[in-house]
């Protein structure tokens, strides 16, 4: 007997298959009842034991729920048999690791996801504001912060190859009293994440450089040699030489969408991590503004039960919104919803330092800021009018809403991602 995850194009075969027969005495009563339930309660619950089962080493009650899980999941149902099957497809990944003599699972073709064109990643932006969102407010706090400068220059710190800039540089070069010369600085990798792209980063330079010349925006794009970007190499390149930052005139800007999720967190016995370091050298580059975006979701907890549960709850979000205009069989959907699935295996699948993604809330995020002496900007009344035109061309589920020093964009009320900016000195009133 084969239990196969339902148009995932991944099986797991069980060892012991009369195990699928014979309910789990723990679970008889809660679960049971579960059985063709699509309700998400229910699958939380589900989700919850199963974690709770890998965690305790339990083969027998991982394979029930598992089995359970599989009947109500499907890669073409509605949102929660759809994000479901993502996670029954981390879990049993997870399960065939640690219970390699009970489980077979062929999950080799899972996300092996083919590379965009530039085209492509543009329409992959659009589908919904989730990246859009933090440029729109990324690129109006930018241009609020350099105003009267005529030399900027932007470390890129982003996983969207520069998709950013074109709006920023269309704005600059509005400007009454003309535009800055503009220098923008990525590293030459980035975590090997989705979205994928088929050109390099020194072609999205080039297409950059050619905008810009169009727009009458002197520029200049480099690209920085540093082959392990997410390890703590990355701090040896972050110094004004390697950097070549000028001191005369020319306002840094650190932009961070997407990225400190990246940087572990994890302490190796010299008492910080690569998180909180990046974040100590960057502010010694006394940068006039930097503006960090991400997910406003926690995943950083050690119990496997916790992640999960929290992802569930969260990634809810992007699939539910694209559910309200995207129908089941669209491929624009699956490819989005598969690199859901990347982040998924990882959170679910890894531990410690070999989890390369590790969400902090905003609120973490912004206590994290506080603590390395950053202060908080506040967004101003043109930044909000601009996010509020770009969300009017999306599903009217989503909105924005101010906590504190963030701006959060929210999905029937349900914070999603949030953004925010610092100054690494005090500002004077």
């Amino acid at each position: 007997m084969k239990s196969e995850v339902r148009g995932s194009g991944a099986s797991i075969s069980l060892q012991n298959p009369s195990l699928l027969n014979t309910p789990h005495d723990s679970i008889t009563g809660a679960l049971k009842g579960c059985l063709g339930s699509l309700d998400g309660a229910c699958i939380e619950k589900l989700l919850l034991h199963c974690a709770i089962a890998l965690e305790n080493n339990d083969v027998t009650l991982a394979q029930q729920v598992m089995w359970v899980l599989n009947n109500v999941a499907s890669s073409v149902g509605d949102t929660n048999q759809r994000l479901t099957s993502w996670f029954l497809r981390a879990l049993i990944s997870r399960a065939s690791r640690v219970f390699p003599a009970a489980m077979n699972f062929n999950g080799g073709s899972m996300f092996q996801r083919r590379l965009m064109t530039v085209i492509e990643l543009a329409r992959y932006v659009d589908l919904i504001p989730w990246h859009r969102y933090g440029f729109c407010v990324s690129n109006s706090a930018i241009f609020k912060a350099v105003q009267g400068c005529t030399k900027v220059h932007i470390l890129d710190f982003t996983i969207t190859h520069g998709m950013q800039w074109p709006t920023l540089i269309d704005a600059l070069a509005k400007r009454p009293e003309g535009p800055p010369s503009l220098r923008i600085t990525v590293p030459s990798c980035r975590p090997q994440v989705p979205p994928l792209l088929n050109v390099s980063q020194e072609e999205v330079g080039h297409r950059l450089v050619n905008f810009a010349k169009f727009r009458d925006v002197p520029f200049e794009f480099h690209v920085k040699d540093d082959p392990c970007v997410c390890n703590e190499s990355l701090l040896t390149q972050l110094t004004r030489y390697e950097l070549d930052l000028r001191e005369e005139d020319e306002a840094l800007v650190i932009n961070c969408q997407n990225w400190l999720r990246y940087l572990s967190d994890e302490t190796k016995g010299h008492g910080f991590s690569l998180r909180d370091a990046f974040l100590d050298i960057i502010k010694g580059l006394n940068p006039r503004i930097t503006v960090v975006v991400d997910e406003d979701c926690d995943l950083s907890a050690p119990s496997l039960s916790s992640r999960i549960t929290t992802c569930f709850n969260y990634l809810w979000i992007p699939f539910d919104a694209l559910e309200t205009f995207l129908p089941k069989d669209s491929s624009q959907r699956h490819e989005y919803e598969s690199d859901m699935g990347h982040k998924i295996d990882n959170i679910i699948g890894l531990e410690g330092f070999r989890g390369i993604e590790r969400l902090e809330s905003g609120a973490k995020l912004s206590q994290r800021m506080q603590n390395a002496g950053f202060f908080s900007l506040a967004f101003c009344e043109d930044t909000i009018n601009e996010v509020k035109s770009l969300l009017d061309e999306h599903a009217s589920g989503w909105g924005m809403k101010r906590e504190e020093d963030m701006l959060v964009l929210t999905w029937k009320g349900h914070n999603s991602v949030f953004t925010t900016a610092w100054a690494s000195t005090e500002l004077e009133d």
